[in-house]
């Protein structure tokens, strides 16, 4: 082998790239922070303890109605896993699909970088599929359509009292039943 090959490989690896065979792009998992700290020692009028809500930035992407037209509202794929933070399930969280989209990626884009966006046009959520996690954080949904989709849920750390959003972008055909554990 010639010397000069590891080296190059090094500075590839220590560059961030890397090599990947042809196929579908590969499934991302993501977490961010969002909000502010809980404090469990705070008095709340309801008794819940929660952390304040992010301020929201204005979208840059108009929705596209076009491309949402193009696109499946449902189909016969089922997506079912679990939503845990370091081990401890997300119960009662809210598990979201949306398509990819120019619209969704700015969503995804702003979430990982730890900044929410104002609340999706009511033409996008007819096509985000939600569902809630039982009490071990197990989830299903059910009548998806094909297509390329974040997942995503949240779950507060009691480490921390941080807010962390847990998103990860999965493939699904009609038929398929995919197993996608959202968990760090």
């Amino acid at each position: 082998m010639k010397a000069w090959i590891p080296l190059v490989l090094l500075s590839l690896l220590l560059a961030g790239c890397q090599m990947m065979e042809p196929g579908p792009p590969p499934e991302r998992i993501e977490v961010i922070e969002i909000g502010e700290p809980q404090r469990p020692d705070a008095e709340q009028p309801d008794e819940r303890r929660t952390a304040p809500a992010a301020p929201r930035i204005p979208r840059q992407v108009a929705f596209p109605a076009e491309e949402y037209a193009a696109l499946p509202k449902t189909g016969s794929a089922i997506l079912s896993g679990r939503l845990s933070l370091n081990g401890r399930p997300g119960a009662g969280e809210t598990i979201a699909v949306a398509p990819v989209t120019t619209y969704s990626a700015e969503a995804a884009e702003q979430a990982l970088a730890g900044r929410a966006v104002e609340p999706a046009d009511p033409r996008a959520r007819e096509y985000t599929h939600t569902t809630r996690t039982d009490g071990n954080g197990n989830f299903t949904l059910r009548g998806l359509p094909p297509g390329e989709f974040y997942v995503s849920g949240s779950v507060v750390n009691p480490a921390n009292g941080q807010r962390q959003v847990i998103l990860r972008q999965v493939s699904l055909r009609n038929g398929q039943r995919l197993e996608v554990n959202l968990n760090r």
